[in-house]
């Protein structure tokens, strides 16, 4: 995004003089026209102004008469390719990003053309037996089911691979040798791909100890081999990297209704009554960021899950953060939810 999008908002009071101003120093082409909340109300390029001045509109004209009403922009949870997608086919050189209406951000074409290139290292846990997928996992292992016309794992790593990252680590121990076949090396997609194989399950944290000598002594993004999500990846190593975090936990909301009356007392005192509540609970979403100083500690062999590393760590008063994610995410672990998995793949506009 612009490092300067802040300075091409504009109050709809702002008459068109003002606003020429702003265009030309911050040479974006472009204003953002917002309420006191931030909330956009409009746009305005240089191609407006100057056919508002061919129409021999005054200087002194409020920039609100003029305005484009109807915008075209992008959401916070929109991928790279689908924004890149709508400025492609609108002909935009700019998009304003929204939430909840409000502005927060600015993608543009020269934004792309200089897209980053991250070294960091990517480890994909791919072990996993899928036993609450069988008979579809009894001869398939579940990161190569199909979703929509590509495996999970396919999907996920076309994703990292768009985002800009290119080393890759597998995580193998249930039927290897198909990951190894679909996947190889990695030169298909122009990345590099080499396989940790774990001779007995070891956990989501255990498996960090198998990686071999060379890794990139870079933060690197762990992520379960059967979710399917939209997060930008990139967005996410920003965070950690800005926060000086040791460890980010990817983190989503989950809602959980009571199907009865909770009774509020004490003792036999009945205090109150709330029918079917509903309680608002943060569920990890297995997708970390972990620095190297932690990665590198988990020794050979090792037993240990994910959340009771990260539990270690902040025993030890390492800063461990969460990263809420606000778009799509979903587990693919149930039979329920690879079904929904296929519903939903067709709108996400992943790839």
């Amino acid at each position: 995004m612009s490092h300067n999008w802040k300075n091409i908002l504009v109050s709809p009071k702002h008459n068109i003089q003002q606003v020429l101003k702003v265009i030309d120093d911050e040479a974006l082409q472009l204003a953002l026209v917002v309420d006191d909340s931030g909330r956009l109300l409009g746009t305005v390029t240089d191609g407006d102004i100057r056919r508002a001045l061919l129409n021999s509109l005054p200087l002194t004209t409020s920039i609100s008469e003029i305005m484009f009403k109807k915008p075209t922009v992008g959401l916070r949870d929109f991928s790279q390719e689908k924004i890149l997608e709508l400025m492609k086919t609108k002909q935009l050189n700019a998009i304003p990003i929204l939430e909840n209406g409000k502005v927060v951000g600015l993608e543009t074409l020269n934004s792309f053309s200089q897209k980053a290139k991250y070294d960091n290292p990517i480890f994909l846990m791919a072990g996993g037996f899928g036993t609450r997928l069988k008979p579809l996992t009894d001869n398939c292992p579940k990161p190569l089911l199909k979703v929509g016309d590509k495996p999970i794992l396919e999907t996920l790593l076309l994703q990292f691979i768009k985002s800009g990252f290119h080393n890759f680590y597998i995580s193998t121990h249930y039927l290897p040798e198909m990951i190894r076949e679909h996947f190889g090396d990695g030169k298909k997609w122009n990345v590099n791909i080499i396989y940790v194989h774990e001779d007995a399950p070891l956990g989501t944290g255990g498996a960090l100890g198998l990686l071999p000598a060379g890794v990139p002594e870079l933060p690197l993004i762990l992520i379960n081999g059967d979710v399917l999500t939209n997060l930008d990846f990139s967005k996410l190593l920003t965070f950690h990297n800005k926060q000086n975090a040791d460890a980010t936990m990817c983190v989503r909301e989950y809602d959980y209704q009571i199907p009865y009356g909770v009774v509020e007392h004490e003792g036999t005192l009945v205090k109150g009554m709330v029918e079917k509540p509903t309680y608002h609970f943060f569920v990890n979403a297995g997708i970390y960021v972990i620095d190297p100083k932690i990665y590198k500690a988990v020794t050979n062999n090792k037993i240990i899950d994910m959340p009771t590393l990260l539990e270690q760590q902040m025993g030890k008063n390492k800063k461990v953060l969460s990263f809420p994610l606000h778009g799509y995410w979903l587990d693919i672990g149930r039979m329920d939810d690879f079904e929904k998995a296929q519903q939903d793949i067709v709108n996400l506009d992943l790839l």
